[in-house]
């Protein structure tokens, strides 16, 4: 049986206050404040369809711009998605989903591998969404990849709508990420190296 896997973390620099709960094996509830209405949806659909219970408050420079807080909202998300897995003992790994929202369709692969890296292609064609730059969405993505140390693949294959492409991708993400970390049924480190 897998150990209880939560995080608590803070990140404080001169732009940004972020606070992060994480409950791997939650139900899906969340807290969102960013600041940024749209960056709150979006998360806010990750915890409801990956179960993870979710408390993210975030106060940052938004009087500059949403820079600073997706990024580091997305950092701290990472750091402790991957503060939670521990040695990531237990874990199925690898997950992947192919999810649509009414006319978009995302495809999202997902491997706890231990080395961070992201391709996000997700095809926005607005400027911002909300209050959120489009630009960000992609670079949230990649940062939350690189700071909970894992391999991810976005494609947002199709979709007229902006706001349906960005949040089927964050339900692909949840989907997912969802399946890689549920219990593999071995007590082991899923990985020839005995190590992720």
């Amino acid at each position: 049986m897998i150990a209880t896997r939560t995080a608590q973390l803070e990140r404080v620099t001169n732009e940004t206050n972020v606070a992060v709960e994480i409950n791997l094996d939650g139900q899906g509830h969340s807290t969102v404040e960013t600041g940024i209405g749209f960056l709150n949806h979006l998360w806010t659909a990750f915890a409801r369809h990956s179960r993870c219970d979710l408390m993210v408050r975030c106060e940052g420079d938004l009087h500059v711009d949403d820079h600073h807080t997706s990024e580091d909202v997305a950092l701290t998300l990472g750091q402790a998605l991957d503060q939670a897995l521990g040695d990531r003992r237990g874990i199925t790994r690898f997950g992947q989903a192919l999810v649509p929202l009414d006319e978009a369709l995302s495809r999202v692969a997902i491997d706890l591998s231990g080395r961070p890296f992201a391709d996000v292609n997700l095809g926005l064609a607005r400027e911002t969404l909300g209050s959120l730059a489009t630009e960000n969405i992609t670079h949230a993505l990649r940062s939350f990849a690189t700071a909970a140390r894992l391999t991810l693949h976005v494609d947002v294959l199709k979709g007229e709508n902006d706001h349906h492409r960005a949040e089927s991708a964050f339900k692909g993400l949840a989907v997912a990420l969802r399946q890689a970390v549920s219990p593999s049924g071995f007590d082991d480190v899923p990985s020839t190296k005995e190590t992720l």
